[in-house]
């Protein structure tokens, strides 16, 4: 093997010329054939196989209910509920007419089902208690009917003072409800008059604080951000609405479409200025390294050829990368640019002796070619033994960063040479050396033992670390937080109905759906469990005769609602609200030492007191600001007291869709708490689960699995890949103790790392796991070159050149990887620290425990 690389060498200076020109054309050919055969799939669920059971279920139900994958949801809030409503309804209307960057979109509560039979899917005690309050507010209601004006409100309100008067009105129920008045008359006296929520006042916001518009954008799969069209088209529409523009509502959005665009954004945010700082340190350490720009040019661009054509093999060979296979380009810039620091600086050593470059190129190649070789077979096989791992973004990482291995191995002792041979760099005057690296070799030496016993020591804490180093499955965490989806997200996060974690089932038909539901909702991990039983209630009969009760009492009162703003037939007029706050404020003011100090009905007569005052044109302003929404949640009220029966037959479709599937099974879904959010307690709430329905999914269930596979690919990997560098290793070395003695380096390194990362409060995640297959890389690279240079002999290892071109490689290298630690994507970020905290490991095992292991060899040898 060495005489072929010393022959390849040799070739390659003779014929440096055509060597150079072949490799540059190939490199253009290869760049051509990716600018057409190499895309990147943005979609995290590709990252794993598809045949693993999670994932099967996970494409099941993307199959089952196509409308929850791929969407963009518009969350609108607003001051009112109404306002929230009249938003939504008229965003959803300008999405669908939106052809050209949205499929389709829809506002599901919009829909009339839940205004007609609503009612019916409450729970029956909470039905109870709102018909109960409607019932109570029937004389206000009357009022508010006959007359759904301010003047009607007023009215209302000198009958809740006169209930006060006569002890017959506790106002405790209706305090939120009052103070809602309250703050509607004092910002209207205030001379701001807002909407009022009549919704909120009658009915309760049974909705929630928020509304929800789903839609499936037109992706463009050409671009790194394919939805980023269609968000901006969304934002450009929001951004037009009435209520948007007055400041009275928001529309924010997160989704599946808008999180991956935004992570991409992210990863690629500062990345020119942070390439360009990298390299210009990377040029720095090469130029103290080398000092010579004859050597330096080489380097690079070997380095840029080699990355050329390992591109050019993940077009051929992979053709589609993904998320983390992306980062080989980084990974590669790292390890590869050590072969060509070490032959160079090899070089510069070789050339202390001998001034003719060919001589010294050849015998440079004699020293380190077999070093580097080794080195670059066992990172390489450090990186594929990933490939048969269910990761298969890591996989196909690691097929490409170990080909890339090898490939720049090629270039280093083919290219690289014949570029020296044509640019011809000067000879060495000096010998090649780090400062003060002899007094380190004798201080080494004489301390030896000491080392070693603060090694063990340190391997002992890493033990620990390793076992107790968490693993961060919420893929949430690697993302940035301060983009516009997760900032709407984690908003999201503590209402378990709106909590991305959910998990669910599907069962044959409703009754198992109904037993189900039971008995996930009696787990102590569940916060509440919504089922296509949900929508068609069980116990109908007794909710419609509580619903019936309560309609035939307050017929007389809400079937008047078609008198809109009169007073028998009569418009109001100023004059007419003006004399019912009048009659209003006075009745309150009699019965204000029978009311609290606090109460939000002396507030109430506190602002009346300021409107009676106001002009006309103001108290008009008033009345319609109050009123807006009154007559319609009037009707909303009259329409949901007289409900249907509900069966699967008259179930709208677009109700049933997300509920059934045509063979009859239905879906039953569970929310978990908010103390799931974290990784322990989304396990806890998935083991939870399975536990009642073991074919349950979702993203809870495959979250958790996902983690599963990471850490057992990591696992597999990590076997196979020291089973094959001790292979490789022990066919080079022929002696197990050299061998180990590469092994047992690597180890601490691991260990230390596992040490360093618990005591930085670092978590192990999807994205910065990848450091440890760089781990591997770089630790075997560097160990096997001491090593061999003990086997070789020598016997001050830091004094070598050998100590200074791994010094500068690592330096370069973990400048590459600090372009990672300074991404605003967290994921990368936390997995270029990890890296960085790797390299010191891997550069303390190197310099300071192997060294020391050596020379206790060699004290042992002599005696």
């Amino acid at each position: 093997m060495l005489s072929l690389i010393v022959g390849i060498v040799g070739a390659s200076q003779r014929r440096a010329a055509w060597v150079v020109v072949v490799a540059l054309i190939l490199a253009a050919l290869g760049l051509n054939y990716c600018t057409h055969h190499l895309s990147v799939d943005t979609d995290t669920s590709n990252l794993f196989a598809a045949n693993l059971p999670w994932r099967q279920a996970q494409m099941a139900e993307d199959a089952n209910f196509p409308q929850f994958d791929k969407l963009i949801v518009a969350v609108v809030r607003a001051k009112t509920p109404e306002e929230a409503a009249e938003t939504a309804a008229a965003l959803n209307v300008a999405l669908q007419a939106d052809k050209a960057n949205f499929h389709d979109s829809q506002y599901p509560a919009s829909n009339s089902f839940y205004t007609r039979e609503g009612l019916l899917l409450l729970p029956t005690a909470d039905l109870a208690k709102l018909l109960n309050s409607i019932v109570a507010a029937q004389p206000f209601l009357g009022q508010l009917a006959a007359d759904p004006s301010s003047r009607g409100l007023f009215n209302g309100i000198g009958l809740i003072a006169q209930g006060v008067g006569l002890g017959q009105a506790n106002l405790t129920p209706y305090d939120t409800a009052l103070r809602g008045v309250q703050n509607a008359l004092q910002s209207a006296a205030d001379g701001h008059p807002q909407p009022l929520s009549w919704q909120s006042l009658i009915g309760g916001n049974i909705a929630g604080d928020a509304e929800f518009v789903l839609a499936h954008p037109v992706l463009n799969q050409a671009s790194l951000t394919p939805g980023g069209v269609a968000t901006a088209s969304l934002k450009r529409i929001a951004a037009t609405l009435p209520d948007v523009k007055n400041g009275r509502a928001t529309v924010d959005y997160t989704g599946q479409i808008p999180l991956a665009d935004e992570q991409f954004a992210s990863l690629t945010q500062g990345l020119v200025l942070g390439s360009l700082i990298s390299v210009m340190l990377i040029a720095l350490w090469l130029f103290l390294a080398l000092r010579s720009w004859r050597l330096i040019l080489p380097i690079l661009a070997t380095l840029i050829l080699g990355l050329a054509y390992t591109i050019t093999f993940a077009a051929v060979a992979i053709g589609v990368m993904n998320l983390i296979s992306v980062a080989f380009a980084i990974l590669f810039i790292g390890l590869a640019v050590d072969f060509a620091i070490q032959f160079c600086v090899r070089l510069r050593d070789v050339r202390h002796g001998e001034p003719d470059l060919e001589l010294a190129i050849t015998e440079t190649a004699r020293q380190a070619g077999g070093q580097i070789a080794l080195a670059a077979a066992a990172t390489a096989c450090g990186f594929l033994a990933f490939a048969p791992t269910d990761f298969v973004g890591v996989a196909e990482l690691g097929v490409i960063a170990g080909v890339g291995m090898l490939i720049a191995f090629i270039c280093t002792i083919t290219f690289l040479p014949a570029l020296l041979a044509l640019i011809r760099p000067a000879a060495e005057a000096v010998a090649i050396g780090l400062p003060m690296a002899v007094a380190a070799d004798t201080t080494l030496r004489r301390h030896k033992y000491v080392v070693l016993i603060g090694a063990a020591i340190f391997a002992l804490a890493g033990v620990y670390g390793a076992i107790t180093l968490g693993f961060d499955a919420n893929p949430l965490d690697t993302e940035d937080p301060h983009t516009e989806s997760m900032v709407t997200l984690n908003k999201l996060l503590d209402n378990p109905a709106t909590n991305p974690f959910y998990a669910d089932a599907l069962v044959a038909n409703l009754k198992d759906a109904a037993s189900l539901s039971k008995k996930l909702s009696a787990l102590p991990q569940v916060a509440g469990v919504i089922s296509g039983a949900t929508f068609v209630p069980a116990d109908q009969a007794q909710k419609l005769a509580m619903i019936n009760q309560a309609q035939t009492i307050m017929a007389p009162t809400i079937e008047t609602t078609n008198i809109a703003q009169t007073g028998g037939g009569n418009p109001v007029t100023a004059s007419d609200i003006r004399i019912s706050m009048v009659a209003a404020r006075d009745a309150i003011l009699k019965v204000k030492s029978q009311l609290p100090a606090n109460s939000p009905v002396l507030g109430i007569a506190g602002a009346l007191t300021k409107l009676i005052g106001d002009n006309d044109a103001q108290v008009m302003a008033m009345n319609a600001a109050i009123t807006k929404f009154l007559p319609g949640e009037l009707e909303r009220l009259n329409q949901s007291l007289m409900p249907q029966p509900i069966t699967l037959q008259n179930l709208p479709r677009s109700v049933a869709r997300d509920w059934f599937l045509p063979n009859g099974q239905v879906r039953v879904e569970a929310f978990p708490t908010a103390a799931a959010q974290t990784t322990v307690g989304l396990k806890q709430f998935s083991a939870a689960v399975l536990a009642v329905a073991p074919n349950a999914g979702g993203p809870a269930i495959s979250t958790i699995a996902t983690a599963g596979t990471i850490l057992s690919s990591f696992r597999e990997a990590a076997i196979l890949a020291s089973m094959a560098i001790a292979v490789i290793l022990f066919i080079v070395f022929r002696n197990v103790r050299d061998m180990m003695l590469v092994i047992a380096t690597l180890a601490l390194s691991g260990l230390l790392t596992a040490l360093f990362a618990k005591l930085a409060g670092l978590e192990i995640n999807y994205a910065n796991i990848i450091a440890l297959p760089l781990l591997l890389g770089v630790g075997v690279s560097f160990n096997v070159y001491f090593v061999m240079n003990f086997r070789a002999g020598m016997r001050n290892f830091l004094s070598s050149a050998t100590a200074r071109a791994v010094l500068f490689s690592a330096l370069t290298t973990g400048t590459a990887f600090g372009t990672l630690a300074a991404s605003h994507d967290r994921g990368t970020a936390s997995m270029g620290y990890l890296l960085l905290i790797s390299l010191l490991a891997v550069l303390l095992s190197t310099f300071i425990f192997l060294p020391a292991l050596l020379y206790a060899l060699q004290d042992a040898r002599k005696t």
